[in-house]
């Protein structure tokens, strides 16, 4: 059906502040649902109290209130702007239960404000636990035995029935876990659901049967108006319930379940969201016991999520812009796909790699804080790393975190003791993964370190293929060495091992530091050799379609599809691509023949690095398009504005490392690089950059330099007399 003729404004409620359980995401989703309505000709006012996100800015809304969210100041503006509609699923956590309160008190009816989008009905039975319970029931969708209390004296009487332990508890209308826990006995079971009854909106709490050890899964679906339902991706946690999605390792595709797994999980989902009648997107998770084929529903988000942004940048496909569209009238089969520009939302995404998500933990700040991770989140951000293995995503993720690891050793390996390293592994802490590759260098079996830690035998399998890489790498750390030297013609076996190791993305870091060789020797034999990634494209379709938008990932094989080079995928791999030579003026890219800027990104949301850079670094894309350059970002956070699909004329999702980001800007042959809005992360790459010759827009390396050293900014203060 077409759009509603009677929405000529809509009110858009965004996520305020940066916060544990809700961070950057949110204003990627914010950013995008204004950007959509304003594209069908709707004034959009925005409520936010952040001034740091892009989703304030004047060019995204029509008018920006920066206030407070709450109750009394949305009741002013909206008695001031009188919108037609209010779109809270954007929001959070935050907008929801805002869009709740609105309701409650009134304020919704009395200025004649439509809420868009899920129904209030919708919301209510998806974050009340009672009616989300009584629900499941009447469609048929198993939950886990449960009790829901709002005092002190129902948690008693659980206590009192003897419940088998241990217990989640998960408090109602909240965010990121907060409030529940893990209760192995009635003391704790008092303390955290007494805690859990402080910090929900309406004092609710669920006390449920803990399925520890249980595969946890997520479906994102999305229901248009006309009750068409599609599956935008699937994901599966590395880490097994008990430990909250947004501190868990994810992969996507799901790999370990079974076709009739899989489908049994994708149409519970479906028939969840048609029975929520939820109109826009739904993150469905769901707990599967590993030893058989029966599962639970464990939670239903009615709104965009951190899951949501994870899976839009997994599959190319725009959550947030497409929920907005549904939101005021449109059906699935009627929005235009913005990557293809050839098909439309309805048509489900297909993808042919591996995505990885890393959570960015706040430990390398809070040394001393406890590592424990369960059902309460605690990560800052998340990176997100593509490939067409999963080793080869899970090595890109891990040094994109920015933790001074390039590799799944911990910088205290050495000192870990066996019982070290079995307590890890049976305690779910932001270690974990290292901690699995280290049993198995030391000899402990997959069988054994699935049992020890409830992974799954498949993911602990592929990184027994990562130890065996850098086994192979040791033992032949003489031939590497020797091939290194130039003695190519002899070395066949190292040639292949090498090659092998960058399939693997083994960075030269790393194969140096295991084989004795030089990185910068590494690096010219392997341009020598022609052995440099290529770059494949994130199209929402697997290539069925040619993508108008298009981003990119690295690869270790022989077809390009940049564009950057002609012909790339017929051009034999030893020509390509192109060294980067200083002195000469770029070559244009087939694509286009504007000069062209990389604009390095920040990274992860952490302490001290926050949404703020993601903010410089998309309006610095912006003003590249407006003097007429063509705009490329390099990042790797998919909460981010600037990882959207059509933030800068070309994105690639890499780690911000030297080896990494000197790959593209070879590719690209790029006028320059600009480094000063990306935080730190960015600055760290002026040093190495300026010494491979690439030319750095703005601020020179020589002043960075400067700012940066300690010694030498004294100096010039002392020589200016400061």
């Amino acid at each position: 059906m077409p759009k509603r003729a009677d929405l000529k404004k809509v009110m858009v409620i965004g996520s305020g502040p940066i916060i544990i359980g809700q961070a950057a995401e949110f204003d990627y989703a914010g950013t995008q649902a204004c950007k959509a309505l304003r594209e069908e000709g709707i004034s959009v006012v925005l409520i936010n109290s952040n001034p740091a996100t892009i989703m304030t800015d004047v060019e995204v809304a029509d008018k920006v209130y920066i206030e407070p969210i709450n109750v009394e100041f949305a009741t002013r503006i909206i008695e001031q702007e009188r919108p037609d509609g209010l779109l809270p699923t954007l929001g959070g956590q935050t907008g929801l239960n805002l869009a709740v309160e609105l309701a409650n008190a009134g304020v919704l009816d009395k200025y004649d404000v439509k809420l868009l989008g899920t129904p209030l009905d919708s919301i209510q039975h998806a974050e009340d636990r009672e009616l989300f319970r009584s629900l499941m029931r009447e469609i048929g969708e198993p939950t886990p035995e449960s009790w829901i209390v709002q005092t002190r004296e129902e948690i008693q009487q659980v206590i009192d029935s003897d419940p088998p332990y241990p217990l989640i508890i998960r408090p109602a209308y909240t965010l990121g876990g907060t409030g529940g826990g893990v209760a192995y006995n009635a003391t704790e079971l008092m303390e955290i659901g007494s805690r859990g009854l402080k910090l929900s909106l309406k004092s609710q709490v669920l006390i449920e049967r803990c399925l520890l050890g249980w595969k946890e899964v997520e479906y994102e679906v999305m229901r248009d108006a006309n009750d068409t339902c599609i599956q935008i991706c699937s994901m599966e946690n590395l880490d097994p319930m008990g430990v909250h999605t947004g501190d868990s390792i994810v992969v996507a595709p799901i790999q370990t379940l079974t076709d009739k797994e899989y489908q049994m999980l994708r149409s519970a989902s479906l028939r969840i969201i048609r029975g929520l009648r939820i109109e826009g997107g739904c993150n469905v998770q769901l707990a599967m016991n590993p030893n058989g084929f029966d599962y639970y529903v464990i939670e239903v988000n009615p709104r965009v999520s951190r899951s949501s942004a994870l899976a839009s940048k997994a599959t190319g496909y725009p959550i947030a812009r497409v929920a907005a569209k549904i939101a005021i009238g449109l059906n699935l089969d009627e929005i235009p796909n913005a990557v293809t520009g050839k098909t439309k939302a309805a048509f489900e995404p297909t993808i042919d790699y591996i995505v990885a998500k890393i959570p960015r933990w706040p430990f390398d700040k809070f040394y001393q804080a406890d590592r424990t991770i369960g059902t309460q989140m605690k990560a800052t951000g998340e990176v997100m790393a593509i490939d067409r293995t999963f080793e080869a995503a899970i090595m890109k993720a891990v040094r994109s975190l920015e933790i001074g690891l390039h590799w799944l050793r911990l910088k205290n390996a050495d000192e870990l003791t066996s019982d070290d390293i079995e307590k890890g592994l049976k305690t779910a802490t932001d270690e974990r993964l290292f901690l699995i590759a280290e049993a198995l260098r030391r000899g402990y079996t997959v069988e054994r370190i699935a049992k020890l830690s409830a992974v799954d035998p498949w993911f602990v399998a592929k990184i027994a293929n990562i130890i065996k890489m850098e086994n192979e790498l040791r033992e032949h750390a003489e031939e590497l060495r020797a091939l290194t030297s130039g003695q190519i013609a002899t070395r066949p076996e190292a040639i292949d091992l090498l090659r092998r190791a960058k399939q693997m993305r083994f960075p030269d870091k790393l194969i140096a530091h295991l084989t004795g060789a030089l990185e910068n020797q590494l690096r010219f034999i392997r341009r020598k050799l022609g052995m440099l990634p290529v770059y494949k494209m994130v199209d929402t379709c697997a290539a069925e379609f040619e993508a108008e938008t298009p981003y990119f990932y690295s690869c270790d094989e022989r077809e390009d599809e940049t564009g950057c080079i002609p012909d790339a995928g017929n051009i034999p791999t030893k020509t390509r691509p192109r060294q980067y030579v200083p002195d000469e003026h770029p070559q244009p890219s087939s694509l286009s023949p504007k000069p062209k800027a990389i604009v390095i990104g920040s990274g992860p949301i952490r302490i001290g690095q926050g949404v703020e850079f993601d903010y410089c670094s998309v309006h610095s894309a912006w003003a590249l398009r407006e003097a007429g350059y063509e705009s490329i970002i390099i990042n790797n956070s998919p909460e981010t504005v600037s990882t959207d699909f059509d933030t800068s004329d070309r994105l690639y999702f890499e780690p911000l490392t030297v080896e990494d980001v000197l790959n593209v800007v070879e590719y690209e042959q790029p006028d320059g690089v600009i480094l000063q809005f990306g935080g730190q992360t960015a600055i760290n790459l002026a040093k190495p950059l300026h010494a491979m010759g690439v030319p750095i827009f703005g601020s020179d390396f020589k002043s960075i330099d400067i700012a940066e050293d300690r010694d030498k900014f004294e100096r010039i203060l002392r020589d200016l007399g400061i």
